[in-house]
């Protein structure tokens, strides 16, 4: 006897979209499992914990999200035909999305292992699964005994025709929207931000989002619902620790040195100070309490709370940072461009101490990156990597693959730079930038972002118009906020939001948010957004004093291109049987050669000097018979009356009997064989595309005699009547032959 699933579902609608959270069906045996569906795209995300013999401490939480290859009806393109290996950069992509929303949200003192998992099961044509998995990861979490303080609602806003639309389809964001823009959101405010957009303006950016989150209210309604329908007791996380004594007795011991610690200007100066004021305190605790190895245990945690509560109060009262700047004010800038001979394009960007090393180098179409996703087989122009290696912060560390961090801050500045590159018709060049961070203390996404753009500049790529980028930064104290323009990695730690904008004068091009706290106000929010651009158009200032423009002309190291148009009719002849004619043209010139059906023919040389080799070569096949040209062909075909005589590549003429000596010729093969060349002129093009040659004119010509086409027009007819007579009496001689078989 069957058994009947015990499920549980609710459907929303939002926007026209339909979304069901199911729970019930799935990975029962998880603590907390859900089915998300909207069409035909469903993703399965399942949280999972298990106690830990010790405290690590930190809260050790993974994120996966992985995109099945079933789901789209394709088989992996791997050796070993399953999904195997690392993640997709765009499946790291969505796990950092579905990780940096949630991760706030989970009780502090709770440090058992958690695991999440966001696997998609279906994938539909119109609907995108990585918000999807956002929303399924918080209904997971929110049903299950895990502790967590959401739920939340991952969503995207798009703008089509002027109009704000929740969840657009791929088509709607590729093709049509100005905005891409994933956020995650709380019943009380926006606490994850991440999307492109088409030079928008701030004010504009804060209406989406603002629009977004009372949208998405009923998918909150949603998850409570589903909690206390199938929701588990919580598991009960005993809050942390607090001792008055030892917080009384470190307070005193620290008094004023930990701000004068804390306010150096200097990162390295300043991370030797505190760590050598917390190894004092730490011995003081320890001699202090030489009985209660509870007390010293707890002590890190206490200092690094002082810490925290001393620096924010002490921004909040005089409006002065760790490094002694204003709240408002950009760290120096030093910039130079062009600083490594053989590249194609290189810039070094340094704002205060962090810098960032940007190289780029063009290539042909045939260096375009091809990403198998689960809407098909897609290419990418352009791509830009960011390198943290680990003495850009005085570290040693073993050098593995680039790390999810490396991946998203790429990503980003990718995004940042992607709407002021060329049309790949006019520049059809494939673009890569490498951002190598130098040195680190904040913001060094955003130093890639000014630095890509200056070597995208010095390279000759014709931008747009230049891009920069700032990181901005929170400070709650009390019911107050303080904004920082331009945050150091310090005030990134201590404070609660690091708010990263990138744009031109125009407008935004990225922005990425994440808030430690639960929210904030809509109106801090604008104030961030403008604060971000008055810096941003004073980098972008001090950007254009050391290069206003792309250089004229792309680096003599990039790859000389061109573009020719040439007849499609005429691409069989350029490649050639099995592609010989073009293989040939690329092993002697050395050059990329990419040849679309439409007839334009992309070329990238490695000099010019192969440049106009390439061209030459390709325009052979492309020539057109021009009337009283002369030309040396090469017989394809006998026939009776004449001969086939290939002029061109590909172009065959027709050369008559008549036409083939200033004397009499009885028979065509008296003078040509298969194979010969001869020299020929042209003498017509009839209207049906019949081309007509003649080798009598050539000799006339060359022995001094002027030539008129038109009395060559149409072959001469024999003085005798000799065609008729010939054939009669070759006919006859046949049929003798057959009478005497």
């Amino acid at each position: 006897m069957l058994t009947p699933f015990d499920k549980t579902s609710l459907t929303t609608q939002l926007g026209g979209v339909s979304i069901t959270i199911e729970a019930g069906r799935m990975a029962r045996q998880a603590n907390g499992a859900v089915l998300v569906q909207s069409g035909g795209t469903i993703v399965l995300v399942t949280a999972v914990t298990q106690p830990l013999p010790e405290d690590r401490g930190f809260f050790p939480l993974t994120v996966n999200y992985q995109e099945m290859s079933y789901a789209a009806g394709r088989i992996p393109g791997s050796y070993f035909r399953r999904e195997v290996g690392r993640p997709s950069e765009r499946e790291t992509l969505v796990s950092r999305l579905i990780d940096r929303p949630i991760r706030p949200m989970f009780p502090k003192g709770f440090r058992d292992e958690v695991q999440i998992m966001a696997t998609v099961l279906s994938a539909g044509k119109n609907t995108n699964p990585d918000v999807l998995a956002i929303t399924g990861a918080s209904a997971a979490l929110t049903i299950s005994d895990i502790p967590f303080d959401g739920p939340i609602v991952g969503a995207r806003v798009g703008v089509i025709n002027g109009d704000f639309v929740l969840y657009p389809t791929y088509a709607g964001i590729d093709e049509n929207s100005d905005l891409n823009l994933v956020f995650a959101a709380t019943r009380d405010a926006v606490v994850m931000v991440e999307g492109a957009a088409n030079f928008m303006a701030e004010d504009r950016i804060a209406e989406a989002l603002e629009w977004g989150h009372e949208a998405v209210m009923p998918l909150i309604d949603a998850q409570e619902k589903l909690r206390e329908q199938t929701g588990k007791p919580k598991i009960v996380v005993a809050p942390p620790a607090h001792d008055e004594e030892l917080e009384a007795f470190m307070n005193d011991f620290l008094k004023d040195r930990l701000a004068e610690a804390a306010f150096t200007p200097e990162k390295m100066e300043r991370r030797q100070n505190l760590a050598l004021l917390e190894s004092e305190v730490l011995a003081a605790v320890a001699e202090k309490f030489p009985d209660d190895a509870d007390r010293v245990r707890l002590a890190p945690g206490v200092f690094a709370d002082i810490k925290k509560a001393v620096v924010r109060r002490r921004v909040y009262e005089t409006k002065t940072r760790l490094d002694g700047r204003d709240l408002t004010t950009v760290r120096p800038l030093s910039i130079e461009v062009g600083l490594l001979p053989q590249t194609h394009g290189s810039a070094l960007f340094r704002r205060g101490e962090t810098a960032s090393l940007s190289v780029a180098t063009l290539g042909s179409t045939r260096d375009e990156q091809r990403i198998e996703t689960l809407i098909g087989e897609t290419t990418k122009r352009f791509m830009l990597h960011y390198n943290f290696p680990p003495y850009c912060v005085g570290e040693c560390r073993m050098l593995r693959g680039p790390s999810r961090r490396e991946i998203g801050h790429g990503a980003l500045a990718e995004r940042a730079l992607t709407p002021v590159l060329p049309d790949p018709e006019k520049f059809p060049f494939t673009l890569r930038v490498v951002s190598e961070i130098m040195e680190s203390n904040g913001s060094s996404s955003m130093a890639t972002v000014c630095g890509g753009s200056l070597a995208l500049m010095d390279a000759g790529v014709p931008i747009a118009e230049p891009v920069a980028g700032i990181a901005m930064g929170l400070m709650k104290v009390d019911d107050d906020y303080v904004v920082l323009t331009d945050i150091l990695g310090d005030e990134d730690a201590l404070g609660d939001m690091d708010f990263k904008v990138a744009g031109s004068e125009r407008g935004v091009t990225a922005i990425q948010m994440d808030i430690k706290i639960s929210g904030i106000p809509a109106d801090v929010l604008r104030r961030a957004l403008a604060q971000a651009r008055e810096a941003r158009v004073s980098i972008l200032t001090d950007m254009k004093q050391v290069l206003e423009a792309p250089r004229s002309e792309v680096s003599d190291l990039a790859p000389q291109m061109a573009v020719l148009h040439i007849n499609p009719d005429k691409i069989r002849s350029v490649i050639g049987p099995g592609g010989k004619n073009i293989k040939a043209i690329t092993a002697e010139t050395e050059a990329d050669v990419d040849i679309e059906d439409s007839g334009r023919i992309s070329i990238f040389a490695p000099t010019m000097a192969s440049l106009e080799r390439t061209k030459e070569m390709i325009l052979y096949y492309d020539q057109t018979p021009q009337p009283g040209k002369n030309y040396v062909g090469v017989v394809r075909k006998i026939l009776e009356v004449g001969a086939l005589v290939e002029i061109l590549p590909g172009c065959e003429g027709m050369l008559h009997v008549s036409q083939l000596d200033v004397e009499r010729v009885e028979n065509v093969t008296d003078l040509l064989q298969l194979g010969q060349e001869v020299t020929v002129k042209v003498i017509e093009l009839e209207p049906n595309g019949r081309i007509r040659l003649s080798r009598k004119a050539w000799l006339m010509e060359q022995a001094g005699q002027e030539i008129d086409l038109k009395d060559f027009a149409r072959p001469a007819p024999r003085r005798d009547g000799g065609d008729r007579r010939d054939r009669r009496d070759r006919g006859g001689d046949r049929g003798g032959r057959r009478d005497r078989r």
